[in-house]
């Protein structure tokens, strides 16, 4: 076949464009988890396919349905495509994305924001900034910005819950997007985001900018209705779904008897069989009432067909429980976790000049565990055990749990003794990064946290009935 052929050819595929740019999202992106601490697989499916889209529009042969997809979109859809942002490529055929022209020149580096847009409850933020930021700290090709918005600081700032960020080698700089999740609880449909980079690459500099953000007025479906799970302390309240032009939110309430419990949505089906997938979740509120620890949550949800008339919520609970302790001033101890019904039965505690290695066994963990539930256990043990000066303990802030600096130790590094019998060493670096200062054993408190070796539970599904809308 030559090329005119296959040209040919190529023009009589049909191009699927949500399927095959969701796709290319999902797997480029992938491995950028917009929220913290967890690993995820790229799927194959998805780099074969930009793989291919790739070579087809390298190779010149794009066929008229992908040229109609590009070509629908205005000029400032381009930077979507570059970030593999579905998202905003619709956006921005609907003209429904504000194009910027802010440009700011601090110490040799200059910033321009490009584009913004508001849907649902996801704000986006696109950008240039020029090659003056390899004159910094970074390695080539890297670059990270200090940034915070509406005049917050550091790292208290609502809007880099879950924020994430992409940045891209172009001629002469770099592009970048930046995409959070509007941390507010009521919604403006048109506000100014005031802007500020406190450095980019550890070049110092205040690039202030004023971002005019906005969004068409989101529909609102109210629901109220919920499920309670008596065995597990909990239940769940459905309060409204907001939907924009290219995505939903859900809010939801949940109460906990149990402080540190999380109950949250792993996916939704209405009665047509359309699955609804839910993304980084914002908290509106959080209180402790009469009845235990109450939450008010927005998270991000697949767009929400026109016309169901029900969805079933799939929810499910990760329980906590508190640290247990043991001063260490006894060389064999038990500690246990009634509720997780999880014990640490420690046979030996030796201190070994800068180092203290402590022996112990696991119980109570199910039998057969897998081998990926083995390897998540292996890597836990190297952070369940906080060692801690007990003059300190009472030091720890509950809502930013770590021991004060040179008062405690949280690292430790595992060895296997026998899987079989769950047997293992931890080994305690006394004179490292992190340390004790005036160590010895009986002054300082193991603090073991049961938690992390219980996985999250399912919880029985409910479904909500949508209200009949009056003619």
């Amino acid at each position: 076949m030559d090329n005119k052929e296959l040209k040919c050819a190529a023009e009589k595929i049909p191009v699927p464009k949500e399927k095959v740019l969701s796709a290319i999202s999902k797997g480029i992106n992938r491995g950028e988890s917009r929220g913290h601490g967890k690993k995820k697989k790229i799927l194959a499916g998805a780099l074969s396919t930009a793989a291919v889209l790739g070579i087809t529009i390298a190779s010149g042969f794009v066929s008229p349905a992908m040229n109609h997809v590009l070509a629908n979109a205005p000029l400032i859809g381009g930077i979507f495509q570059e970030f593999n942002d579905q998202m905003g490529v619709d956006l921005a055929s609907q003209n429904a994305v504000t194009e910027l022209n802010q440009a700011v020149t601090k110490n040799g580096v200059t910033v321009k924001l490009t584009s913004a847009y508001f849907d649902g409850s996801v704000v986006s933020i696109t950008g240039f900034v020029d090659d003056g930021v390899d004159n910094g700290r970074n390695e080539e090709g890297e670059v990270s910005f200090d940034v915070n918005f509406e005049g917050n600081n550091g790292d208290n700032d609502p809007w880099l819950n879950g924020q994430s960020r992409d940045v891209r080698k172009v001629d002469n700089g770099y592009n970048f997007q930046w995409k959070m999740d509007y941390p507010h609880e009521s919604f403006k449909e048109n506000f100014t985001l005031p802007v500020t980079i406190h450095n980019i690459n550890g070049i110092k500099g205040e690039w202030n900018f004023d971002i005019p953000v906005k969004q068409d007025q989101n529909s609102s479906v109210a629901i109220e209705q919920g499920h309670e799970y008596p065995d597990k302390g909990g239940s769940i309240r459905i309060k409204e779904i907001l939907t924009a032009k290219e995505s939903s939110s859900l809010v939801y309430e949940t109460t906990q008897k149990y402080k540190g419990d999380d109950i949250r949505i792993s996916k939704a089906v209405d009665e047509k069989g359309n699955v609804y997938r839910f993304g980084n979740r914002t908290i509106l509120e959080e209180s402790e009432q009469e009845g235990g620890y109450q939450s008010a949550v927005r998270t991000e949800m697949t767009k929400l067909k026109a016309g169901i008339t029900s969805l079933t919520f799939y929810p499910q609970i990760n329980v906590t429980a508190p640290r247990e302790e043991q001063l260490l001033d006894k060389r064999t101890f038990t500690l246990k976790s009634e509720r997780l019904g999880l014990g640490l039965q420690v046979n030996d505690v030796v201190q070994k000049g800068d180092q203290l290695v402590i022996d112990y066994q696991l119980t109570g963990l199910p039998k057969n565990i897998s081998e990926h539930k083995q390897e998540l256990i292996d890597h836990n043990l190297e952070y369940a055990f906080w060692l801690v000066d007990k003059d300190y303990v009472s030091e720890i802030d509950p809502d930013n749990p770590f021991p004060p600096k040179n008062h405690g130790i949280t690292l430790n590094k595992v060895k296997v003794i026998d899987q079989a019998t769950v047997h293992y060493q931890s080994t305690f670096d006394l004179n490292g990064e992190e340390k004790i200062e005036g160590f010895s054993l009986e002054d300082t408190i193991l603090q073991f946290e049961f938690s992390s070796f219980v996985s999250s539970e399912e919880l029985k599904p409910f479904t909500v009935e949508f209200p009949v809308e009056e003619e």
